[in-house]
C-alpha cells in the first residue's frame, strides 16, 4: 500500500486535516527502510518555515449557512452574517463582475462571459436577500439578478486571514527548509503511476521538502516519460524531451563529462527555467559520482539574516547567462536573470545559479562588479558548508524527483569501468503542470474543491 512509502502527505490547509507531515524516508547517504518521519508544523517551524494561518472562524469547519445580508450603500459593500458567528464584507462591482448565471458564465467551461466594457464599475444594488434554499441573491439596477452560493462566498472572503489560506491552499508556498540530516522522502515508483494517494503523497513531498525519491523503477530508458504523463507532459528544451547524462567526448555541457559538477540549477540561460526535474539512474559509476543538492531558499533566507546587503545585491542585480550548442537543434540562448527572486512580499521564489552558464557578460556599473563577486561568493560559501550539504548515491532504478527553481544540485567526479559506465536519464517539467495535478489529485482523493 502506498502509506508504507510515502505515508499520508496530509499538510495543512489544502487538505484541511492533521497538520503532520509523515513520510517513509531515504537517509542521506542510505538506503530505503530507515524509519518514518514524523515533522509537525511546530518542529517545522523550527527548520525556519512558517506554519500557514489559520483560517478565519467564518471559514472552518462544516460550511455555515447565510443568517442574513445586508447592503452598505455608503461603502458600496455587501456585508454578510454567517450562522454561528463572523462576517465578511463584498464590493459591489466584484460581485457584479463575478455572477454566476449562464449569462455571465460559461459553465462548460467555468469561465467568465461578462466583458469588461459591458461592466458597471460603480454600479449599485436594487435589492439583496437570503433565498430559500439559503443563497445570496442580489438584484441590481438594470433588474439582472445574481445568485451566490455560501460556500463559494465564504471561499472568497476579502479578510486578509482568508486571502492568505486560500493562496496557501492554491499555491503550497509553506516550505520545510532542510540541511545535510535531511531523510529524502521516499516513495516506490509503481505505487506513484497507480495510485492516486501515493501519487498525490509524492507531489505534496515535492512542493513542501523540494525533493522526492522513487525507488523501483526499471532499468530501462523511457521511465522518466512515463512518471511525466502521470502529470502531464514533459518541457521540450533545446536538449530534447529528455537527455542522457553520460560522459561523452566533446560534451556539449558540462554535465556530460566526468568532472565534478558545482552546485547550481538548471538553465537559468532561459528566462522561464523548467520548474522541475527528474533524473533515473540506469547504471552508476564504478567510483564516484554521489549526488549532492542544497536547499537555495534555506541558503537565501539564511544569507538574508547572516549578510543583508549580499541578499539586496544578489535580489536585485540582473547577471547575464549564455548557453550556446547543437542538441535537439542548434541553440544560442541568452537570458538576464536575479540570482534569487524575490516576490513582492520578500519571499524567495526561484533560485538562478549555474556557474558554467554564467556569461562573461557582465551587464553592471563598474562600481557594482565588486560588490556583486562578494555577494556571490558568500552566497556559494553557505550552500557548501558541510552542515548544509545533503549527499546520496544514486542506484541503477533510482529515480529523483527536485524542484528545480529551489535546489542547487551538483555531483562529485567519477571513473566509469568498462562494465559499470554511468548513466542517468533527465527530464523537466514546468511547476504550472504540476500544481494542475497536484490540485486534481487533491480534489479526487480528498473529494475538495
Amino acid at each position: 500500500m502506498w502509506t508504507t512509502t510515502i505515508a499520508r502527505c496530509t499538510l495543512p490547509t489544502m487538505l484541511k486535516r492533521s497538520s503532520v507531515l509523515a513520510c517513509h524516508a531515504l537517509r542521506a547517504g542510505g538506503r530505503p527502510g530507515s524509519p518514518s518521519l514524523h515533522l509537525t508544523w511546530r518542529q517545522l517551524r523550527g527548520h525556519g518555515t512558517q506554519a500557514p494561518a489559520p483560517l478565519p472562524s467564518t471559514a472552518l469547519g462544516d460550511s455555515p449557512g447565510v443568517r442574513q445580508v445586508r447592503a452598505l450603500e455608503q461603502e458600496r459593500l455587501l456585508e454578510v452574517e454567517w450562522e454561528g458567528s463572523g462576517q465578511s464584507l463584498y464590493p459591489y462591482t466584484w460581485l457584479r463582475d463575478n455572477c454566476q448565471c449562464p449569462l455571465c458564465t460559461l459553465q462548460s467551461a467555468q469561465a467568465r462571459s461578462l466583458l469588461l466594457s459591458q461592466l458597471d464599475i460603480h454600479t449599485g444594488v436594487d435589492r439583496v436577500q437570503v433565498t430559500d434554499n439559503n443563497k445570496v441573491s442580489i438584484v441590481w439596477p438594470d433588474q439582472h439578478t445574481s445568485e451566490f452560493d455560501p460556500e463559494w462566498l465564504r471561499k472568497r472572503c476579502f479578510s486578509p486571514a482568508a486571502r492568505q489560506a486560500l493562496q496557501e491552499e492554491l499555491f503550497l508556498n509553506e516550505r520545510v527548509y532542510w540541511d545535510s540530516e535531511l531523510r529524502i522522502p521516499t516513495a516506490n515508483f509503481e505505487e506513484v503511476l497507480h495510485d492516486d494517494k501515493a501519487a498525490l503523497a509524492w507531489l505534496l513531498a515535492l512542493r513542501r521538502v523540494g525533493i522526492v525519491y522513487l525507488k523501483g523503477a526499471p532499468v530501462e530508458q523511457g521511465q522518466v516519460a512515463r512518471l511525466s504523463q502521470r502529470i502531464g507532459y514533459l518541457r521540450l528544451t533545446f536538449y530534447g524531451h529528455t537527455w542522457q547524462v553520460q560522459d561523452k567526448s566533446q560534451a556539449n555541457n558540462v554535465a556530460y563529462t566526468s568532472g565534478k559538477l558545482s552546485l547550481h540549477t538548471d538553465y537559468p540561460a532561459l528566462h522561464y527555467p523548467p520548474g522541475v526535474q527528474f533524473l533515473h539512474c540506469l547504471s552508476q559509476a564504478g567510483e564516484g559520482g554521489e549526488s549532492e543538492a542544497v536547499d537555495g531558499f534555506h541558503m537565501a533566507d539564511q544569507l538574508r539574516r547572516e549578510d543583508p546587503e549580499a541578499f539586496r545585491t544578489l535580489t536585485s542585480l540582473r547577471v547575464d547567462f549564455t548557453d550556446t550548442g547543437s542538441d535537439y537543434c542548434d541553440f544560442m540562448v541568452q537570458s538576464k536573470n536575479h540570482i534569487i527572486d524575490v516576490d513582492s512580499d520578500g519571499r524567495v521564489v526561484r533560485i538562478n545559479y549555474n556557474n558554467a552558464t554564467r556569461d562573461s557578460v557582465l551587464d553592471l556599473p563598474l562600481h557594482q562588479v565588486q560588490a556583486f563577486y562578494s555577494s556571490l561568493k558568500a552566497y556559494v560559501q553557505l550552500m557548501t558548508r558541510p552542515e548544509n550539504m545533503l549527499t546520496y548515491k544514486m542506484e541503477p532504478g533510482d529515480l529523483v524527483t527536485f524542484d528545480n527553481w529551489r535546489l542547487l544540485h551538483g555531483r562529485k567526479s567519477f571513473q566509469s569501468h568498462p562494465d559499470r559506465v554511468r548513466h542517468l536519464e533527465g527530464a523537466y517539467l514546468d511547476w504550472d503542470e504540476v500544481m494542475s495535478r497536484l490540485r486534481i489529485l487533491c480534489k479526487s482523493v480528498h473529494g475538495e474543491s
